[in-house]
Parts: C-alpha cells; sequence; structure tokens
C-alpha cells in the first residue's frame, strides 16, 4: 500500500479530533475508506490523538506508525551503480536501454525498464542544477561540427576523402542547417557561415561558436581571443561572436541537440550510399534537411519551419548589401629591407615600419598591411616567386635615388649630349666590377654639361679617351683648364734609328 505523505495523516487524526467520522475524513482527503481506517487503527495502537506533540517530525511519525519489524524481510533488489551508468552513457552509441539489458542480463530480479529510468533520472538530477535558457527570436545562432564524417571517392585516382559536416541552428524555432565541407579549416569555416546566412535569409544578433581554432584563437573562460578573419567576417554581417564556455557543452546545447539529430536524420540515411563529389554529398542532404525542418513536433504541435517563419525570420538582420570578400588576416615583421614575406612573395611598407609589428589582410587579389589600425601599404597579391613588389614611395630617400637610376638610363642620358660621351660613360662602367660602383662618376660626368655645355663635354671626353683618362676629375681639369679647345698635333714617325743596342722586330721571331 503507497503510503499518504504525513501530513495529510496529521490532517485526517484532526478532522477525527474535530467530530468527523471515518467516511467523512476519507471523502475530504480523497482516500479510500479503509486507509483512513488503517491509519486510525494505527495511531490507536501508538497512542496517538490529536494534538500531536510539538517534537514529534514527520520522520518520527512515520517510524511510530510504520516500525520496521525484525521478522518483516523484503526482497533486496540489486542496486545499480548510478555511477557508471552516468560515465558509460557519455560514450558514443551507448543508451539508457543498453545498460539495462545489460543490469538484466546479471541480476534477473532486478529493476523493470521504467523504475530503472526513473532512479537513474532522480540520481542524475542531484548532480547538478540545470538553468532553462531563454532564446529570444532571431538572437542567437548556435554553430558547430558533427562528429562522424561522409567518405567521398575521386573518380579517377579512387582516394577516399572524408568530408566534415557543419551544422547550425537558430535558438528560438530549432531552424537547422547542414551542409558538408572538406574540413574545418578558416577558409571552410567562414564560408559554412556565409552560406548559411543566405540559407536564413537574415542574420542573428550572436552567433555561439565551440571554442576550436578557426573561431577562437585562444579560449579563455572570461576573455576568449577571436580568430581576426572570423572577427572580420562577424563585423560585416554585423553580428557579435559569443563563444560557448570551454568545457561547458550546455552552453550551445541547442546545436548539440542538432548535431544528434543531423547524424539520426541525415548521416544515417546516408550511411549506404557512394559520393564521388561534394556536390553529390549536398545534394543528397539538402531534401533530408528539409524533411528534419518540415517534421512537426508532438510536444509543440508545429514544424521548425512553421516556427522559424512565425519567430526568427521577422527577428533576423537583413543580409548584408556587398558581397563578402573572405581575407586572412597574418601578424607580420618588416624587415631591415623594409618588406613583408606574405605567402613566399615579399610587399614594401614605409620604411619607417621597419621591425615593426603589422598586421596583413589577405585576399585573392589584394594585399594590404595595417599598423595600429591604420592601412600604411597596399598591393596586387602575386604568387609566391620570392619576388619583391615595392612601391617607390617606401623607399628611402638614397633607395630611391639607387632605384631611378639604372645603365640604360645612363646611356641614354649620354647619347643625348654626344657620342663620345656615350662612349666615355660606357668605358667607366665596363671597367669597374660592378656597373653601380661606376654610377657616381657617371652622375658627375653628365652633370658636366650644364656647366660646360654638351659640346665642350664630348669634345673632352674624346681627350680623356684618347690619353686614357678615365676618371671625372681629369675629365673636370681638361674642361677647366680648357684643353677641350686644343688640337693636339698629330704625331709623326721620324727616321728610323740605327744602333747596335736597339733590336728590331725579327729579333723575336
Amino acid at each position: 500500500m503507497k503510503r499518504l505523505p504525513m501530513r495529510k495523516i496529521r490532517e485526517a487524526l484532526r478532522l477525527r479530533a474535530d467530530g468527523f467520522s471515518g467516511r467523512q475524513v476519507a471523502q475530504s482527503l480523497c482516500v479510500a475508506r479503509a486507509t483512513i481506517s488503517e491509519y486510525f487503527r494505527r495511531a490507536d495502537l501508538e497512542g496517538l490523538s490529536w494534538p500531536l506533540s510539538a517534537d514529534l517530525s514527520d520522520a518520527d511519525l512515520e517510524n511510530r506508525l510504520f516500525p520496521v519489524c525484525p521478522g518483516d524481510v523484503r526482497r533486496a533488489v540489486p542496486q545499480p551503480v548510478w555511477a557508471h551508468v552516468h560515465a558509460e552513457l557519455r560514450r558514443k552509441g551507448v543508451t539508457l536501454s543498453l545498460l539495462w539489458e545489460e543490469y538484466r542480463g546479471v541480476h534477473h530480479d532486478g529493476y523493470g525498464y521504467s523504475r530503472y529510468c526513473e532512479l537513474y533520472t532522480r540520481w542524475e538530477g542531484k548532480l547538478s542544477p540545470v538553468m532553462r535558457q531563454r532564446h529570444p527570436a532571431g538572437e542567437r545562432l548556435f554553430v558547430d561540427y558533427a562528429g562522424p564524417t561522409v567518405d567521398v571517392v575521386c573518380p579517377k585516382t579512387g582516394e577516399v576523402r572524408t568530408a566534415q559536416i557543419f551544422v547550425a541552428t537558430l535558438g528560438a524555432s530549432n531552424y537547422t542547417y547542414v551542409e558538408a565541407s572538406w574540413t574545418q579549416g578558416l577558409p571552410d569555416w567562414v564560408s559554412s557561415h556565409v552560406r548559411a546566412f543566405e540559407f536564413f535569409g537574415g542574420v542573428p544578433a550572436q552567433l555561439v561558436p565551440d571554442n576550436l581554432k578557426a573561431g577562437v584563437t585562444k579560449a579563455c573562460f572570461y576573455d576568449p581571443e577571436i580568430n581576426r578573419t572570423y572577427g572580420d567576417m562577424a563585423a560585416h554581417y554585423d553580428t557579435a561572436i559569443v563563444p560557448a564556455r570551454p568545457g561547458k557543452p550546455k552552453d550551445k546545447a541547442k546545436v548539440e541537440g542538432a548535431v544528434l539529430l543531423a547524424e539520426r536524420w541525415i548521416l544515417a540515411r546516408l550511411r549506404n550510399q557512394h559520393f564521388f563529389g561534394l556536390d553529390e554529398v549536398n545534394a543528397a542532404i539538402r531534401p533530408l534537411l528539409d524533411q528534419l525542418n518540415g517534421k512537426v513536433s508532438r510536444h509543440l504541435g508545429a514544424s521548425r519551419r512553421d516556427l522559424f517563419e512565425r519567430l526568427d525570420r521577422p527577428a533576423l538582420k537583413p543580409l548584408s548589401m556587398e558581397a563578402y570578400v573572405y581575407a586572412e588576416w597574418k601578424q607580420c615583421r618588416a624587415g631591415l629591407d623594409y618588406h613583408v614575406d606574405i605567402g613566399r612573395h615579399y610587399y614594401s611598407v614605409p620604411h619607417q615600419l621597419l621591425k615593426q609589428k603589422l598586421w596583413a589582410r589577405i585576399t585573392a587579389r589584394t594585399v594590404e598591411v595595417y599598423f595600429n589600425g591604420q592601412r600604411v601599404a597596399s598591393h596586387a597579391r602575386t604568387s609566391g616567386n620570392r619576388q619583391h613588389s615595392t612601391i617607390r614611395d617606401h623607399m628611402p630617400a638614397h633607395h630611391r635615388f639607387r632605384e631611378d637610376w639604372t645603365p640604360q638610363r645612363i646611356r641614354g642620358q649620354a647619347v643625348r649630349i654626344g657620342p663620345n660621351v656615350e662612349v666615355f660613360v660606357d668605358v667607366i662602367m665596363r671597367q669597374r666590377k660592378h656597373p653601380e660602383q661606376g654610377y657616381r662618376t657617371c652622375l658627375g660626368v653628365l652633370r658636366l654639361a650644364k656647366t660646360f655645355g654638351r659640346e665642350r663635354l664630348d669634345a673632352a671626353c674624346l681627350r680623356a679617351l684618347e690619353i686614357n683618362a678615365h676618371s671625372y676629375t681629369s675629365l673636370h681639369s681638361i674642361l677647366k683648364n680648357g684643353l677641350d679647345r686644343q688640337r693636339r698635333e698629330p704625331t709623326t714617325d721620324g727616321p728610323a734609328i740605327t744602333h747596335p743596342n736597339i733590336r728590331g722586330a725579327d729579333y723575336f721571331h
């Protein structure tokens, strides 16, 4: 017989003391008359009457009315080890039904399934309280990856690749988006978000991801560090990123449930299919996803799609008018040559920033460099060929000077002055181990044209070439002393000298 609460027994004793019959007391307490009669009999045996002693607690009253007799031996039911049951349930694929079957396999006289589940739920409820979360319409989008993957076979090589399953669900309606991507890396992570926003037709106020590296660079209970590219995408769509606390999966319980449904309603149905491309996987997922969102919930009487149309869709922010351009951020440092290394190519920054820490924003076509939040350089992106992309304004003055002058430009300037000047500067650069070593001499020679004129400089170069005087100082001396205006007398051969100490050409043959 199931016992009444002690407060009802106290009430029954009070009513009897007030003159109510056993039938009237039973009707008042909605209890069978025989039950009330049994309680009155036990109270009379113990000498209990109303009013009861103030020191008599409910436990003491129960012990006096229902004493445990030494001879009353009840069947001892084997007790499950609930801590072990709780730990086993965390393993993949293990259910309470399976654990009960294992329990009954060892203890044939153990609890039935319903009592087993009831006792476990009661035990689990004492572990830690669970806060009931409220999810206002359009406020939160929970995102995560499913554990199981999908095999994709390359039709040409037969190589098998695994596709990851991205899952996103809205908090208020549980409207869910599922897609396959190749990796859980940053490009696929951000691209999946963009396609999810397009699927929902709007943007929530908050994103609640897990602490994977693509989303959170540094997980922290109090101040997590969001990946800059991920944050850039959130800023473009005017939403905020609020990652779940490390080790607290209940912070994103919505997507945990959505992942479980995706595994059971989508991936389980695709387990026997063979796919030869990522597009095939997503094409197979879409109709199953529509069925999942269209399924009417028994306890709500509406489907996820109905709730989405009624709750979340009107509350979502509109999509940005400008298409999102994927860009990665990289922290780098300018070297002594005031260039930064991005993908094995070197891009210049203002020379004042050498050795400074900079941020590079890298898109498919451009490379932008920022310092203290300000853009300081912008380049067209080039393949990694270990070459340099240099903007002239980024160079120091003395580097720009060297950049401006090349052997070809110097020769071009010399040609415009005169043919002898061209030969003279060419001789100077050929005599040096490196042409750059003769730049200063050549520039000095060209500037003499401003002081002495082009004709005199060309004549002076001819005079210097004749006497093998290949220096700026010699050329300047010729012009200063006017030797370029003096004609040299042609040398004439005199009579042959005959002397016994002079040997002729025949001596050496």
